[in-house]
């Protein structure tokens, strides 16, 4: 197999590897770019306070039903050709939205990104698993892991320091550059080996063992849906120095949290960890809503809620790889990220309006209500996970 041997020739660390990496980096810092970014843009052409959240809305709503067949898509067409054609795409979706001048048009163009960016990730994934050895995968994907936070911290703040300096249409136009040259790379991937087996149904239906997780990341998803558009439009209105410190901040608490695991371990039953990251993500939540302050609330929550729900998402998510059969793990990985983005559409939906009628405060509190009934049902996903160590690829997202 073409890229077994590059790795075994070269370690992990080899072109395709990094490639791959970049790809993945460049995935969520564009993505995390958009959500606090598009909102101000909106609000200039007369969108409300509630209004400006439906681009995430809308965009999440495409990712969460494109997850459930984006991924049986890559094992038909192979991640390499869904990377190429997808990201090709997103050029095109990102210099339309650099021109547009009427708001209506980015709510029906969302959902379509949303869909690619669905694509882009689960293919990724796709590939670098087929990328690295056995040998190597657990340091590989330990490094591949921290890709998404890493966009997460970077895209916001590029985002907002860009626009009001080279203007919304210039940083779209630049941003759909960087995918270009990211189509052009991709070319340079090693090809998939032939498939020896018949590709999966491009839908599936999930396992009943599956609901309880999928239970769970509907309500992390209500709660994290208004955070990326409404974080930075209330450092906006507080008029703080560091308008993306919310979302920057919840970035560095995910990577430091899987730093300090990493290091200390989370013993022979990882998932008994998650009902207390899931405390931890509500805790930092209500620090957001009631803690006195701005910049410094906004610092501390950020930290403390990125910590526990970078754990909960992969918590939850390893338990689903040890207790499915590798034959539905595409149906319940789709099950899995459909629940989750579909809510984060209705959290920016439903929570948006609260801050629209009530302000941002009371939107928080709301969402932090929401993310304390996560604790029960992390609990119970607890006490029926099983004992087994969890596989690398656990990691993956998140």
């Amino acid at each position: 197999m073409h890229d077994a041997g590059e790795s075994e020739r070269a370690g992990f660390l080899t072109g395709a590897f990094l490639v791959v990496c970049a790809f993945y980096f460049l995935v969520f810092a564009a993505g995390y770019q958009l959500f606090p970014v598009v909102p101000l843009r909106l609000r200039e052409f007369g969108a409300s306070l509630a209004e400006s959240g439906r681009f995430q809305t809308a965009f999440m709503l495409g990712s969460g039903f494109g997850a459930l067949v984006t991924g049986p898509l890559a094992d038909r067409l192979g991640p390499r050709r869904v990377l190429r054609t997808a990201s090709l795409a997103v050029v095109g979706i990102l210099v339309a939205y650099a021109f547009l001048d009427v708001r209506w048009m980015f709510y029906v163009l969302a959902p379509l990104h949303g869909l690619l960016w669905s694509a882009l990730r689960t293919a990724s994934v796709a590939k670098v698993g087929g990328i690295l050895l056995l040998k190597h995968r657990a340091q590989g994907l330990s490094l591949f892991g921290l890709t998404g936070p890493a966009g997460v911290a970077v895209g916001p703040l590029a985002g907002l320091w860009l626009m009001p300096r080279v203007g919304f249409s210039w940083m779209l136009i630049l941003l759909a550059g960087v995918f270009l040259s990211l189509h052009l790379l991709i070319g340079v991937l090693p090809a998939e080996a032939p498939r020896e087996i018949e590709a999966p149904r491009l839908f599936q239906r999930p396992d009943p063992h599956v609901w309880g997780p999928v239970a769970g990341m509907m309500l992390l998803g209500l709660g994290f849906g208004p955070l990326p558009p409404y974080s930075a439009q209330e450092a906006k209105v507080l008029a703080l120095a560091w308008p993306s410190a919310f979302l920057t901040c919840f970035a560095l608490g995910m990577m430091a949290i899987r730093g300090l695991l990493a290091l200390t371990g989370m013993g022979r039953r990882p998932v008994a960890l998650l009902p207390a990251m899931a405390a931890l993500a509500a805790g930092g939540y209500g620090l957001l809503a009631f803690l006195p302050g701005d910049l410094g609330r906004h610092v501390a929550a950020g930290l403390v809620y990125g910590a526990g729900y970078g754990m909960v998402h992969t918590l939850m998510l390893t338990h689903l790889m040890e207790t499915t059969p590798p034959h539905r793990r595409g149906a319940a990985t789709g099950a899995f990220f459909f629940a989750f983005d579909a809510a984060t559409a209705l959290g920016a939906l439903g929570l948006g309006w609260i801050m629209e009628h009530g302000g941002f405060r009371r939107g928080w509190a709301v969402g932090a209500g929401v993310m304390l009934l996560a604790v029960p049902v992390a609990r119970r996903i607890a006490q029926t996970g099983g004992a087994t160590a969890p596989e690398p690829s656990a990691i993956l997202e998140g």
